[in-house]
């Protein structure tokens, strides 16, 4: 395809062109939507064997759990291949080879929470992206009907069980986060499911603010947590039992929503007309605790977000 080579005559490999992709969408994540059908259609015309295949998912899945702030981006990138990559060898379509790839770590997790300061990092960095991909992979089932992989929904009980069995500050501080992103979500589907997964995960959490002997600021970031879960995590309830809250018909819908602020230190809420953009900013950022190490080191702050 002449065309296809006018546009990649520059790449020598797949590897020098996705790596070159990656590092652009890292520095400009709003070129995403403009980029994104391009860079399939040309993985499309180069990725025909079942090698690179293996190669693209280890590229993504490496940039995903290495580079600060790419995990949301990472499992939208994912999204997007998993729907539109036309190759599908017998070991395995884009998505099953990815997520076989991240069973090699979920498999390793017990070892990986108690090993030394960098291990748990790359770990903690791989439970994130785990979850995002949770959030953001989509799956269509033959009705047409789109649901998240029930997989990864019990491979992340799995995952905050061994952040919790080892409590050392940077596991808990990983398991907040992960709550944090996820907890709404993962909560609503184990009750459809008729199972009580969330309390015992709150009760882990109460159990290791009286026992473990972790730090006291890592503490408070538990409580807060707990205190977060019980008001819904922060979902505002509906003004009748058949009718969602909104802007438009509950006057409080509004009172009760953090106050966050901008990396330039400009405070926006809910009510901000930009809100979703600016909160999705705020998740992208390297580091969601600001006053806390992730080694669990003294703190500076007063151990709010």
């Amino acid at each position: 395809d002449s065309t296809f080579e006018d546009r990649c005559d520059s790449y020598l490999t797949l590897a020098e062109y996705v790596q070159d992709f990656l590092n652009h969408l890292t520095e400009q994540p709003g070129c995403f939507e403009t980029e994104i059908e391009q860079f399939a259609e040309i993985l499309n015309g180069w990725v025909i064997a079942d090698e690179a295949l293996q190669e693209l998912v280890e590229l993504i899945y490496q940039q995903a759990t290495s580079v600060p702030n790419f995990s949301y981006m990472g499992a939208r990138l994912c999204n997007y291949l998993s729907h539109h990559l036309t190759i599908s060898p017998q070991s395995g379509n884009f998505r099953q080879l990815l997520l076989q790839r991240c069973r090699t770590e979920y498999e390793n997790r017990d070892e990986a929470t108690k090993g030394d300061e960098t291990t748990r990092k790359q770990f903690h960095a791989f439970v994130l992206f785990l979850a995002e991909l949770y959030l953001n992979l989509e799956i269509k089932g033959t009705k047409g009907q789109v649901t998240r992989a029930e997989i990864l929904q019990e491979g992340l009980r799995e995952l905050l069980n061994a952040l919790f069995s080892n409590p050392v500050d940077s596991n808990l501080i990983c398991a907040v986060k992960l709550l944090k992103l996820t907890g709404s979500v993962l909560e609503d589907a184990w009750k459809e499911k008729g199972k009580n997964d969330m309390e015992e995960m709150i009760q882990r959490i109460e159990n290791v603010v009286l026992d473990a002997n972790c730090s006291r600021d890592v503490k408070h970031m538990l409580l807060k947590l707990v205190e977060l879960r019980s008001s819904n995590w922060g979902r505002v309830h509906g003004t009748t039992p058949h009718a969602e809250a909104t802007p438009e018909n509950d006057p409080n819908y509004f009172m009760n929503e953090p106050t966050f602020y901008t990396s330039d230190g400009v405070p926006f809420t809910a009510a901000d007309p930009d809100y979703q953009e600016k909160y999705q900013e705020l998740l992208e950022r390297e580091d969601l605790f600001p006053y806390y190490e992730e080694n669990g080191a003294d703190l500076s702050g007063p151990g709010e977000l």
